[in-house]
């Protein structure tokens, strides 16, 4: 059984430089701070370049460590991963989430929808996970793309970084 999430931000900035702050390991952990008991990211420690098949370690501010291993990198419109390493007591719900971004050019900038599949271990989880993550996990997700747009409100244009490569 599966429960679904989406929070979605526009940003007063293009694809290519929303995209590239996305994925920019030093610098997303000051954007996802947590709401209630999702912890903030502390640390990320990419294995290797973006690519589909690297892989990440994130640090949270409770201690816990979760792994991501893209499965989907089409810069800058598409980017997705797979999280798994939860730990007790969201492991004794949740086995995995399944996280996909899309990147869209509008006239102003770019509209960022991020969605999340969280895999649940039993339909008997539902009663908890589903209230806990639709409004603690989307609560943390609409406040990380808010900051990530207003750090993006007034900065310069980036191009995308030469090691973000795509996958079809």
């Amino acid at each position: 059984m599966d429960l679904h999430l989406q929070a979605d931000q526009d940003f007063g900035a293009d694809p290519d430089t929303v995209f590239a702050l996305a994925l920019d390991a030093a610098r997303f952990p000051e954007f996802f701070t947590g709401f209630g008991p999702i912890p903030a990211v502390r640390q990320i420690t990419a294995h290797a370049p973006p690519a589909v098949g690297s892989t990440r370690e994130l640090i949270n501010g409770d201690g816990s460590r979760l792994h991501e291993r893209i499965t989907a990198l089409d810069a800058p419109r598409h980017h997705a991963y797979t999280l798994t390493g939860l730990r007790p007591p969201l492991a004794w719900l949740v086995r995995a989430g399944h996280a996909n971004w899309r990147f869209t050019p509008t006239a102003h900038g770019t509209h960022v929808r991020w969605q999340y599949r969280w895999t649940l271990t039993s339909p008997l989880a539902w009663p908890l996970a589903a209230p806990l993550l639709r409004v603690f996990m989307r609560g943390a997700m609409a406040r990380c793309l808010a900051a990530m747009a207003a750090a993006l409100a007034d900065a310069p244009a980036r191009a995308l970084p030469p090691h973000i490569r795509t996958e079809h």
